[in-house]
């Protein structure tokens, strides 16, 4: 590789660090995106112009390649609503995980150029790596967008059946590295596959956040390994970097549950808890329903509201509403502010993505840690749609699934409004305590119907 190329890529691996910084936090996530933008563009036009090329390259394919992926790319970012930003995020995923297959065996059919020791390994964890992150993405974006084939699998079958497309996997891989045998490559690549699915699918929907951050780890080591069989320290670089931080956002995820990865990935809690809900006795309780204006003239007499948002309000794309009635709480000398959980929505950082998109400003927006001590000197909480974050079950009922994992302690205020279509469960497939407090009241009804009323009623009321 020309000594030129080295350095052109030291400048776009800085300049890729500095957009894991850049998106670290949400005033600096644009500017983070441009340097990432940046790097890409050196580290294509290095590669085509830099790089020495190998024999008889394809040029028009490569670029026909790049042009399509493009066009569906930038089609993509511009028609998607943020609804569907998190299974977005999972074909992502998946598309760099069959990229890696693709590269592992075109590289195992050149002849000639990949066939000693440290090579095969290199291609082995490649190949296997991809072909997980392929199919599991695959199975996430499905449960996801609500697919009728993405559906959990349950039963005492399955972890057996994960066992043994494991073992098979490792094995023809094995195989493959000692002998060459290109059956036992495409062998191993087919059991990745499949393990893959069956990996992820028994996995339920409480838990698909860190799943989705978990794919986006391995979608960076897949790259990384298929950088080492293209000797290209780029593709090395950017693949460690995402799949280092990929591995520390899922490990903080799972910190916020309060379980173990191992717990997440193999233990079904999702599946498990929707289970017990379906299965277990059903018990009638009581709750408190009001309307959109009892709630708009309780905030607008308050002090101090906290707005809790979760996966209601992006799937009513209610954030612009919600920006307003905010702005109007604090023409009338109300404290707003907004707290967010690590696990709320669909995918790292969703309620984050939403509230900026809004121009909600960023000092109103409050991690847990920040805002759960405040919680018993507020007035109002106003929870959209976030059911399990908030349920108290975590902290007072053992015999919970969820018991243990913190929460955004809105139990703790003077007076809490829940913003639900109707009682059915989250997410998680688990019941609420906090909806049947004496100081709860429901508000049913599409999030920004009902915001949009509150905000009336608020711009009728006083303080």
């Amino acid at each position: 590789m020309s000594q030129y190329a080295d350095w052109f890529y030291l400048v776009g691996a800085v300049l890729f660090i500095l957009t894991l910084r850049g998106l670290s936090g949400p005033k600096t996530a644009i500017q983070g995106n441009r340097y990432g933008m940046i790097g890409m563009t050196i580290a294509i036009i290095t590669t085509f112009f830099v790089v020495p090329a190998p024999a008889s390259p394809v040029v028009w394919l490569i670029i026909a390649a790049m042009v399509a992926g493009g066009a569906i790319g930038f089609y993509r970012a511009r028609t998607v609503a943020m609804t569907h930003m998190p299974e977005t995020v999972a074909m992502m995923h998946s598309a760099v995980g069959l990229s890696a297959v693709c590269i592992a065996i075109a590289a195992v059919l050149h002849e000639g150029v990949y066939h000693d020791g440290i090579h095969r390994f290199e291609l082995f964890i490649g190949c296997f790596v991809g072909a997980i992150t392929f199919t599991a993405s695959l199975f996430a974006y499905g449960k996801l967008a609500a697919k009728k084939w993405a559906k959990t699998i349950k039963g005492g079958w399955v972890k057996p059946v994960q066992a043994i497309l494991f073992i098979a996997m490792i094995g023809f891989g094995i195989h493959y590295f000692t002998t060459e045998s290109m059956t036992s490559f495409y062998a191993m690549t087919a059991f990745a596959l499949a393990f893959g699915y069956v990996w992820i699918a028994p996995i339920g929907g409480g838990d698909m956040p860190v799943v989705v951050s978990l794919l986006n780890s391995f979608s960076g080591w897949a790259a990384a390994g298929i950088g080492f069989t293209l000797n290209n320290s780029m593709l090395i670089i950017a693949g460690s970097l995402v799949g280092s931080s990929g591995a520390i956002l899922s490990y903080v995820m799972c910190r916020a549950m309060n379980r173990s990865l191992f717990n997440v990935l193999f233990g079904g809690f999702g599946a498990a808890a929707a289970t017990v809900v379906a299965d277990g006795e059903q018990k009638q309780k009581n709750y408190r329903s009001g309307s959109a204006e009892d709630a708009g003239f309780l905030m607008s007499n308050a002090d101090s509201v906290v707005i809790v948002p979760g996966y209601g309000m992006a799937q009513a794309r209610a954030q612009n509403a919600v920006k307003e009635l905010a702005d109007t709480l604090k023409e009338k000398g109300v404290k707003v502010r907004f707290a967010i959980h690590p696990v709320a929505g669909r995918m790292p950082g969703h309620m984050n993505v939403l509230l900026a998109e809004a121009d909600v400003p960023y000092e109103d927006i409050l991690e847990m840690d920040e805002i759960n001590s405040d919680f018993a000197g507020t007035d109002v909480v106003l929870v959209i749609g976030a059911n399990d974050v908030v349920n108290p079950a975590a902290k007072d009922d053992p015999s919970s699934p969820i018991y243990g994992m913190p929460i955004l302690e809105a139990s703790k205020a003077r007076t809490v409004m829940i913003i639900k279509r109707s009682m059915a469960t989250g997410y998680a497939g688990l019941d609420n305590d906090l909806f049947y407090l004496d100081k709860s009241m429901m508000v049913f009804g599409d999030a920004k119907k009902v915001i949009e009323d509150m905000y009336k009623a608020v711009n009728g009321g006083g303080h």
